[in-house]
């Protein structure tokens, strides 16, 4: 039986065959839900999703975009955001 903190639906589940022949459980958390973009909602193309502990282990320039606002917003908006910013200077 498995221990009682895994037995929500928290954990993915997956049969593995193990070396000695038996079947077993294995947990695994959920991948957390996609980036949005904070201004209109739509879904962030290059910032991956994963765990934290996933996330840190890929180099800083894979982990977002490299441009002004890059992970916070779509190109869109950072394209309107900075047509703004150069017009009211």
């Amino acid at each position: 039986m498995s221990a009682p903190r895994f037995r929500t639906k928290t954990f993915k589940r997956s049969l593995k065959t193990v070396p000695g022949g038996r079947k077993v459980e294995h947990y695994k958390k959920k991948k957390p839900s996609k980036h949005v973009c904070a201004k209109c909602g739509k879904v962030l193309d290059a910032v991956p999703r994963g765990r934290p502990y996933e996330i840190r282990k890929l180099s800083k320039n894979q982990r977002r975009p490299n441009r002004p606002y890059g992970g916070k917003y779509c190109t869109n908006c950072t394209k309107k955001l900075i047509k703004e910013e150069a017009r009211s200077l």
